[in-house]
């Protein structure tokens, strides 16, 4: 599935970032476990390279947690900072990292005579999680949040002790989705707005990817008796099995579609990753 979309926001929040930077002494990236290395954004590496970073693995109670240390891993012999991150339960532990990333600075104004406030800015691609860790860091809602690309516009400092201010930003994602793996799984976390694809194509392309990470999971949640159904034929298989049932027996696909990208989103299947590092090996080797 090929998707070309670079809304005029996106490139808004590019220039606004890169106007930023220099008012900043961290740079947090918040990707999203379940796709470790599509949900990070080649460009923020890029411009942020000169600023102290912190990476965290959001959602991690959603991901496979055997699969997110090995991801781990691989992001620290990169020479990564980070750190696996479920929002509900280690938001102290990310404003430790913080706080760890900017001793040096706080310790070097200290010197002068300044008590430092740290500026740190949250960036990530669109619906990863950056204005909920922001209102878990802050401990009351103060960033407006969505289940959707696109609700932060605009960069907001948010203050979170006398000696701590946040930037939210909104999501970025890099001007060409050339990947078509890459988007796809972008789409299915919904960094990529629903009404810009094709949700059945993509509903499928999720069932099948599903069952190749957890297909016990699959089977008991949608119904579905045989696992070697490929194409549209999965989609009547969740609508027998769930009884997505229209008039005179007709499947309700639309309704199908919709279930499948909710529920995996919203992690009714279990922890599941979609990506692994031995995957990437592989890739390397065949290119």
């Amino acid at each position: 599935m090929e998707i070309n979309w670079y809304p005029g926001h996106m490139a808004r929040a590019k220039r606004l970032l890169s106007d930023q930077l220099s008012r900043v002494d961290v740079v947090i990236e918040l990707c999203d476990a379940r796709l470790p290395r599509s949900s990070r954004n080649p460009d923020l590496i890029r411009l942020t390279q000169k600023k102290e970073r912190i990476l965290l693995l959001g959602k991690s109670d959603l991901a496979n947690p055997d699969l997110t240390a090995q991801w781990l891993r691989v992001f620290r012999r990169e020479g990564a900072v980070c750190q696996a991150l479920d929002m509900n339960r280690q938001a102290k532990a990310a404003r430790a990292l913080i706080d760890q990333a900017a001793r040096e600075t706080v310790e070097r104004a200290a010197q002068r005579g300044i008590r430092k406030t740290v500026r740190a800015m949250i960036v990530g691609v669109p619906n990863v999680g950056k204005s909920t860790l922001i209102n878990r860091l802050h401990g009351g809602a103060v960033a407006k949040v969505g289940d959707m690309p696109g609700v932060t516009r605009a960069n907001q400092w948010v203050k979170v002790s006398p000696y701590l201010e946040l930037l939210d930003t909104p999501g970025l994602l890099w001007p060409r989705l050339d990947d078509p793996l890459a988007a796809r799984r972008l789409a299915y976390i919904a960094a990529i707005k629903d009404d810009v694809v094709d949700t059945a194509k993509l509903s499928i392309q999720l069932l099948e990817d599903l069952i190749a990470a957890a297909p016990q999971a699959v089977q008991e949640r949608f119904k579905i008796k045989d696992l070697s159904l490929r194409g549209p034929e999965l989609l009547d298989a969740v609508c027998q099995g769930r009884g997505f049932l229209m008039k005179g027996g007709v499947y309700d696909t639309e309704r199908a579609c919709k279930v499948v990208l909710d529920e995996f989103r919203g992690g009714k299947l279990g922890r599941i990753t979609l990506e692994a590092p031995q995957e990437e090996k592989q890739n390397d080797q065949e290119t």
